[in-house]
């Protein structure tokens, strides 16, 4: 336990000496950054490792992946101005990588549209506003949805609540059923999905595994006090053995399902540390809060099983229907994982987004993994993030 503590010691400052310039992040109530951030972080050094985990995963050049960072940046900080100027108007955003903007979807032209172009976004006139669209969503949340059906989100770009319904499945009565029932709440879309979404359990830094009876899951965020993962990992009251099977802690509180997330404490020699690794893919990252990446941004995540993976925000807001019981408010990304994977850390630059949860496929031949943001968790659990 001292050679890995020592390392996870010396990573941590080597990181906080090459983001020196770097400022710390808060909790849950991060403010959101202002317009320009995209420069800033364009100023410091980027990882060679990160770039190479973008190419690797999102198909893109060195240059592709730098200019995109710095776009993502600028769109996660004009999200929430747009969302303010167009008020009970507003339809849903999405970052744009063709374009390297953010769109929003509002309900209304003339002034309101203005408004929000005004903020430095894109806008699509839609018919539906995001109110109107979770109040269906959240229609659907009531209903028993059977096997075949794998989730169901908000989907901005098509204005519609989208559901995901596992191949072959649409004509089993049931789904049948409870598709009726949805198109009867309002606008929805129908999609074909791959498979049935599962959790990642097999059986404190971000992606390094821990233990709770013979399963084996991998840690999200450290917070002030102990750590954030999925609740399908442990219950309330479980103890919780580290890498190299000491204690650590119990779980202090968990949900599962409904919702997918967990707090463990910290003790027993062990403590926290606002670190990410990187699994010698990318060199270990740091935390700096925990601003909410937009629709469309890349994202990465870490996780003992599959370690470094990245991808894309798919979906916001999406319920996902396992067999243990539907978990709401979810996100949904085309990052890859495996069993082991769940509880680890989704990060975007160096902003924790969320705790990894399940999906289907794997990192052999692809497939979506959902994550439980971590903001709601640590407002859930009034914890505290632990930041550089």
């Amino acid at each position: 336990m001292l050679g890995r503590r020592v390392r996870v010691g010396l990573a941590v400052v080597a990181l906080v000496g090459a983001y020196a310039a770097g400022g710390a992040g808060s909790a849950a109530a991060a403010p959101a950054p202002e317009r320009g951030t995209a420069v800033a972080r364009a100023a410091e050094p980027l990882s060679e490792g990160l770039v190479a985990a973008m190419r690797r995963d999102l198909g893109l050049t060195e240059a592709q992946a730098v200019a995109r960072l710095a776009a993502e940046a600028e769109a996660t900080a004009v999200e929430g101005r747009a969302k303010r100027a167009a008020g009970a108007a507003y339809g849903g955003s999405w970052f744009d990588a063709g374009s390297g903007r953010l769109t929003v979807a509002v309900t209304e032209g003339g002034k309101t549209a203005a408004a929000v172009r005004a903020v430095g976004a894109e806008v699509r006139l839609v018919r539906h506003s995001e109110r109107r669209l979770n109040g269906v969503k959240a229609a659907l949340d009531r209903l028993d949805a059977p096997a075949g059906v794998g989730s169901w989100h908000v989907d901005p770009k098509a204005n519609k609540v989208v559901v995901g319904v596992v191949a072959g499945e649409r004509g089993d009565n049931d789904v049948r059923a409870f598709l009726d029932k949805a198109a009867a709440a309002g606008p929805v879309a129908v999609r074909e999905v791959a498979e049935a979404p599962r959790t990642f359990a097999a059986g404190t830094v971000g992606g390094d595994p821990y233990y709770t009876g013979n399963v084996r899951c991998s840690i999200g965020f450290s917070v002030h006090g102990g750590f954030v993962t999925a609740g399908h990992c442990g219950r309330a009251g479980q103890q919780v053995r580290g890498w190299d099977n000491s204690y650590i802690g119990d779980f202090r509180g968990s949900s599962f399902p409904g919702d997918d997330y967990a707090w463990v404490n910290v003790g027993s020699g062990w403590w926290t540390v606002p670190v990410v690794l990187g699994w010698g893919t990318v060199p270990d990252q740091l935390v700096r809060g925990s601003n909410e990446a937009p629709v469309g941004a890349s994202i990465c995540r870490s996780g003992s099983t599959t370690r470094w993976h990245c991808g894309r925000v798919l979906a916001k807001n999406e319920t996902v229907n396992y067999s243990q019981g539907a978990v709401h408010q979810m996100t949904k990304t085309s990052v890859c994982a495996q069993g082991g994977d769940s509880g680890g850390s989704f990060i975007s630059g160096d902003q924790a987004q969320g705790v990894t949860s399940g999906g289907w496929g794997n990192c052999s031949s692809g497939g979506e993994t959902w994550y439980q943001p971590v903001n709601e968790i640590l407002n859930r659990y009034g914890l505290r993030l632990h930041t550089a």
